[in-house]
This record gives C-alpha cells, structure tokens and sequence, in this order.
C-alpha cells in the first residue's frame, strides 16, 4: 500500500503498461481495463479524525497548506472541489467516512533522528495519540531520510494496533516533502520527471513544489485508507502490492489525461497555477482523479 513514483514514471513511458513497486519489486499489471474488487473487508465510515504528527522543521505556511486540505475534505464546497472529490469514496460498498482535524504533534528534535526505517514509522503512529475512530498521518520534512523514499515509495499506508490489549486497530500513513530528495518522482508535474517527456512543469497551486506534491500523495494514500483501510478492502493485483483508489489511476488529474500529460486543468488567472478543486479558505489543489466503484472508471474532477 505504498506510492511508487516509478509506478507513475513507467506509464509514462509505457501507456499500455503499469507497474506496482514495493520492498523494490516490480508487479506488471494491465493499465486496462481497471476493475477494483472488493474482498469484504471493512472500510472506513462514521466520523474520523486526522492526527498529525509533524516530523521535523515545516513552516506555518506549510502546514497550514496541509491543514486547510483535511478540513476542507468533509466541508460544503460546490464542486469541482475537494469535498466532492472526497465523497467518491462513499460510493464504495460500505464505505463513507467524514473527515475531521485532530491533534498535532510536533516532532522537531527528531525523536528518532535523520533518518527512519518502516518500524520507526510504526512506532511513531502508535506511541503518539489516541486512535480510536482516528488516522495517525505522518509528515516528513524536505531534509529526513525516511526508509524507501525516492527507491521505492513516495508514501505508504498500514495499519495497527493500540491501547489496552492492542484492542483497538487503527490505520496510519506517512509521506514526506520531496522537493529536495526526489521532486521528480514524488513531485510530478509541478516538476519535470526522471524519465518520460520532459514537458514545461506546472505552477503549484500554493507555491510550494514539495508541499503541493505533498498534498497529491496525501489525497492518495487518504482515498487507500478510506476503501482499504485493513488490506482486505477494494483493490486489484497482489494484496502486497495492491493498486487502489488512486494508485490504479495514476496521472489522472484532468480531462483527456494520457502518460506524461496530467490533462487539461483549471488555471488561476492571478498566479497561472494549475488546480483542479477548490478548498476552504479560498485554497486551490491539485488532487489526483479516483477509481469509481459505480461507473467503475478513474474519473477525474475537472
């Protein structure tokens, strides 16, 4: 349940063919058509919160990128926005989960240092917070080594366990800001890809080529967690290297999408940025087009 970069460079490269990566293998699977099956496992609804635990140094205005994005998931905003992107997830058999902020958690002296392994990440989510009806979402800084990063994965999902007896199962996430590691693979297309057509990147919608690269891998991993939350929810392929909501349909952003080409997107006339929904606070995304469980296509919002 990992975001692989290389997964987004191959389609790129070969339209007819994606790839899924993780602990470095590689799973080819067809790009068509793209069918999620459901394993009739339990997926998120009710009400959940977000706890976030910032690792390492983030300015206010990064954060507040991230923050005004998950309050803006569950909020009344007309679409094309990030709220009627999120709601694509109540489609899904079971599925229907409002979105909430939670706690914050500042890690800035780096309780495990520079650099983390998956186990660390594990630890980070469990010892921090309470998790009943909550995700735990980790956010590396630009400057943390995170194990797999930029090699194997822009960000990932599991779940696990807490409280008294371990009783209480719980779902996490990490990804990190890869504007100086690897904005290539983990922040396309606000910058050029390793490999692929080297086309003019687009403007990010906030300014910030690490944090609205963030927020792609975000949305991505939020919509895996929503409809697969425990591994035996809606997938396709290897159950350890699924494809899911979004990572099925990668590169999907806009209308008359192809690899290489994010599609035709809406333009802020002040800035020329690229978006394709609109958040609260008057914020502007760039958020990836989801698999629909009823047209049982990846659509995206604009």
């Amino acid at each position: 349940m990992g975001l692989n970069f290389l997964h987004l460079l191959s389609l790129l490269l070969l339209p007819l063919v994606a790839t899924a990566m993780l602990q470095h293998e590689l799973f080819a699977v067809p790009a068509e058509p793209v069918i999620l099956d459901y394993h009739s496992g339990t997926l998120l609804t009710g009400n959940f919160s977000i706890n976030i635990i910032w690792y390492g140094d983030f300015t206010a205005a990064q954060r507040s990128i991230v923050i005004d994005f998950i309050t803006s998931l569950s909020a009344s905003t007309p679409a094309p926005s990030v709220a009627s992107w999120w709601k694509t997830t109540s489609l899904y058999q079971g599925g229907g989960a409002q979105i909430t902020l939670g706690s914050q958690y500042f890690d800035t002296n780096l309780s495990f240092g520079k650099s983390l392994t998956r186990k660390n990440l594990s630890q980070l989510a469990t010892d921090n917070g309470h998790h009943k009806n909550s995700i735990t979402a980790i956010f590396t800084a630009q400057d943390v080594l995170v194990e797999g990063f930029c090699l194997a994965s822009c960000g990932i999902h599991r779940w696990a366990t807490a409280g008294k007896h371990n009783g209480t199962k719980f779902a996490y996430l990490w990804a990190g800001n890869s504007e100086t590691q690897c904005p290539g693979g983990c922040a396309w297309p606000f910058h050029k890809p390793i490999y692929g057509p080297q086309d003019p990147p687009l403007i990010p919608p906030n300014g910030d080529i690490g944090m609205d690269g963030l927020i792609i891998r975000i949305a991505t991993l939020l919509a895996g967690i929503a409809t697969n939350p425990y591994g035996d929810g809606y997938f396709l392929g290897d159950k350890l290297a699924p494809l899911e909501a979004v990572t099925a349909c990668p590169g999907t952003f806009g209308t008359g999408y192809y690899p290489g080409y994010p599609g035709k997107l809406l333009i802020d006339e002040t800035t020329g940025a690229s978006y394709n929904a609109d958040g609260l606070a008057g914020r502007k995304y760039l958020i990836p087009g989801m698999w629909n469980p009823v047209t049982k296509e990846c659509t995206p919002l604009v």
